[in-house]
């Protein structure tokens, strides 16, 4: 990254082949600017479209803590919002999951992380990030992936339950209920 005139140039920090960065111009970006992630809450629905359940993943955070969470990623330099949510869906759900990417990516919240939760309440340790986000109609079979240990599938009431939404960190549950509200499932 070179700076010139006390203006941050990212050029060569977001120039790089198939939109990754290494490590250490990941971290210089997170400095630099806020990034831009997808979080996608994937549901299966019944024939009318309404959704039946929610999708919850299991992982486990470097301190040894279980925690339910959606499917989120950052979009890629030169992706498309539409791809980058197949992306991770994949990604975190597998190859077969057979999610319905919706035709217009216009998501139902856009939700801003801070590192600081007195700014917005949702809060990510590590940057500034912009998330756009979805529900996804998930009709194939589903095996987590990548870093997550399980999904459960919930009903939307068992969603919204309190012993699920306290373990969901950084804001997570209020998203899911936003999601839940969005899809007119909301307890």
């Amino acid at each position: 990254m070179r700076e010139s005139d006390g203006v941050a140039d990212l050029t060569d920090v977001t120039q790089t082949q198939g939109g990754w960065l290494s490590s250490n111009d990941l971290e210089q970006a997170r400095g630099a600017l806020p990034i831009v992630y997808i979080e996608a809450v994937p549901v299966r629905v019944d024939a009318l479209g309404n959704v039946t359940h929610v999708g919850l993943l299991l992982e486990a955070t470097p301190t040894g803590t279980l925690n339910r969470t959606l499917v989120s990623g950052r979009v890629h330099l030169g992706e498309r919002i539409r791809e980058a949510l197949l992306r991770h869906i994949e990604k975190d759900l597998g190859p077969v999951a057979l999610p319905r990417i919706p035709t217009d990516p216009t998501p139902f919240a856009v939700v801003e992380y801070f590192q600081s939760p007195e700014v917005s309440g949702f809060v990510d340790a590590r940057q500034h990030a912009v998330a756009l986000a979805y529900v996804i109609p998930v009709a194939g079979d589903c095996e987590p992936s990548s870093q997550a240990l399980d999904i459960a599938w919930l009903t939307p009431r068992e969603a919204a339950s309190q012993d699920v939404l306290v373990q969901m960190i950084g804001g997570r549950d209020r998203v899911l209920r936003m999601a839940l509200a969005h899809a007119g499932v909301l307890p």
